[in-house]
């Protein structure tokens, strides 16, 4: 026999016949609750007395999903014009999103959110039932104790309930639950809320003290006078207007469980075959629970920017810090997804992103704390340099100087001490070899210099002419890096007030970038250049994605 069942037998279970009250038992409870169910434990023992009220009774024990499904969909074709007040009472384990709440079957485990999902019975079906019978619909939860779950998107227990208005939600340990079911459920003109916070209850949503699930019935006194005539009752929506409500709602909420529940009351409903195609197209989307996590955070794009400069970071490559979730992105926070021990979607949760910018900022802190290192014994080297070379004044020392650090701390003075050595010198040349030094600066080829020096081997500035021979040689290559340094930075496409607040940054950490202006002159490119040398990044002078990481990483951290 299925463990769907209409109560203790099939047989038994349900009415056929129409009432103007009915209430739908589902009893889920552990095997142990169930053992005892032709006893007086567990809700099912409000069966007979409710029916014996004279409500319409729908009773499910140990369902699995699909008989949930089926099950609801039966219950709700109970209801008609006639049916004036509705009880649900669910008994069983419960798990709950930030959105949803659902009843599992005995036989589900909750091991992951899919199987929750799949099977579940979700509570917003039954709320939007309840909410038609406003001052008469009453939802019993019978929640048992807490269990271990780690299943990722869900916590133990029915959570935070969205009440409609009019709807009395009364919840607590299943033994007091299916007591006040059978004892007080069933008996007309017995105070519901009153008895359930008696019994320390929590009762929400709708809740007069005096409240009742069913009127006493009294019979009115003879009365010679004519009866005033009554208000007509209130109309009930037809099976037209059920469909076209239960149909857009399952459209509001767009998930697997909304479209089952309206297949399962309108099988052959005029959108049967839109709810059966969109089931599919959910079901071909197996990430679609993680897309609709991550869209639910509303990320703007400089959020998304920060996200994949924390990627960048911690040394995922993004291909761009763009605002823009491309396969790149996606496959950064799938690497580190499968790092941290995450499912691997590529999407992101809440919990994630914040975990991601926690990382990024620790790891920040580390590299400005290995470059402030670096930078240290950078400074104590080039000092220690300084005094053993260029201290001294004379031009061999200070070329020396300038060789082993060209963007040094006393690159400045060196450069200043020299220019005044070259017009000392040019003021004790002699006039011929003063202009033909003139001619080859001008010209300023490797040619010119060689041919300066064929004609003044020991001229006065044979020195410098030997010096720019070698950086020309030097040059060569160092070009080509320049030109391919150079079409990195205009990939980034920068724009203005982007590079002004990389002066002000370069700036801020006394790099000496110049004026902040936006525009990179000589003084901006050795202020990049000393940026890069003291956080080990490539010392180009111009800015690539590493070093715009950096800079921003640096902006965050407390000075």
């Amino acid at each position: 026999m299925s463990r769907f069942a209409l109560t203790l037998a099939a047989c038994l279970w349900s009415s056929t016949a129409l009432a103007e009250n009915a209430a739908l038992l589902i009893e889920n409870a552990a095997p142990s609750v169930l053992d005892r169910i032709r006893g007086a434990d567990g809700v099912a023992g409000a069966v007979e007395p409710l029916r014996e009220a004279g409500v319409d009774v729908l009773a499910l024990r140990g369902a699995g999903g699909a008989e949930l499904r089926e099950g609801l969909g039966r219950f709700l074709g109970t209801l008609d014009a006639e049916t004036e007040g509705v009880a649900v009472v669910l008994s069983g384990r419960f798990v709950s999103t930030t959105r949803e709440t659902y009843l599992l079957p005995p036989d589900v485990e909750a091991e992951t959110a899919a199987e929750v999902f799949a099977e579940g019975l979700p509570l917003s079906p039954l709320l939007a039932v309840l909410a038609d019978f406003p001052g008469r619909a009453v939802l019993m939860l019978a929640e048992g104790g807490p269990e271990t779950l780690e299943a990722r998107f869900l916590d133990d227990g029915a959570g935070a309930i969205d009440l409609p208005q009019g709807v009395t939600l009364i919840r607590g340990a299943p033994d007091v639950i299916a007591a006040l079911a059978r004892r007080d459920l069933p008996r007309p003109g017995r105070a519901l809320v009153a008895r359930a916070r008696e019994e320390s209850l929590a009762v929400e949503g709708y809740a007069p003290r005096g409240f009742s699930f069913l009127t006493e019935v009294t019979v009115p006194a003879p009365n010679p006078e004519p009866e005033p005539e009554s208000a007509p009752e209130p109309e009930r929506e037809t099976d037209a207007e059920a469909e076209a409500r239960l149909w857009a709602d399952a459209r509001r909420r767009d998930t697997r469980d909304a479209y089952a529940l309206y297949l399962a009351a309108f099988p052959e409903g005029p959108n049967a075959a839109r709810a059966e195609a969109r089931i599919e197209e959910i079901d071909g989307e197996p990430l679609r629970e993680a897309r609709l996590t991550e869209e639910a955070l509303e990320l703007n794009r400089d959020e998304r920017a920060e996200i994949q400069r924390n990627l960048a970071l911690l040394d995922y490559d993004t291909r761009g810090i763009d605002g823009i979730f491309g396969p790149g992105t996606r496959g950064a926070i799938e690497a580190w997804q499968e790092r941290e021990g995450y499912e691997v979607t590529s999407y992101l949760t809440a919990r994630q992103v914040a975990r991601l910018d926690t990382q990024a900022e620790a790891r920040a802190e580390e590299l400005e704390r290995e470059a402030a290192a670096r930078e240290e014994e950078r400074a104590r080297e080039d000092r220690a340099y300084w005094r053993e070379t260029g201290a001294s004044g004379a031009e061999a020392d200070l070329r020396a100087y300038l060789d082993r650090y060209p963007d040094g701390d006393y690159a400045d003075v060196a450069e200043e001490e020299l220019s005044r050595i070259e017009e000392a010198a040019r003021a004790d040349a002699a006039r011929e070899d003063r202009a033909a030094w003139d001619r080859a600066r001008q010209v300023g080829t490797a040619q010119a210099y060689r041919e300066y020096l064929l004609e003044f081997p020991d001229g006065a500035f044979a020195g410098e002419a030997q010096r720019r021979l070698v950086e020309d040689d030097r040059d060569a290559g160092e070009r080509a890096a320049e030109a391919q340094a150079q079409a990195q930075e205009a990939a980034l496409n920068l724009s203005p007030m982007a590079r002004r607040l990389a002066e002000a940054k370069l700036g801020s950490l006394d790099l000496g970038p110049g004026r902040v202006d936006g525009n990179f002159d000589a003084d901006t490119r050795r202020a990049i250049r000393r940026y890069q040398n003291a956080r080990g990044l490539q010392v180009t002078g111009y800015l690539d994605q590493p070093t715009v990481v950096r800079l921003l990483a640096d902006s965050i951290l407390p000075r």
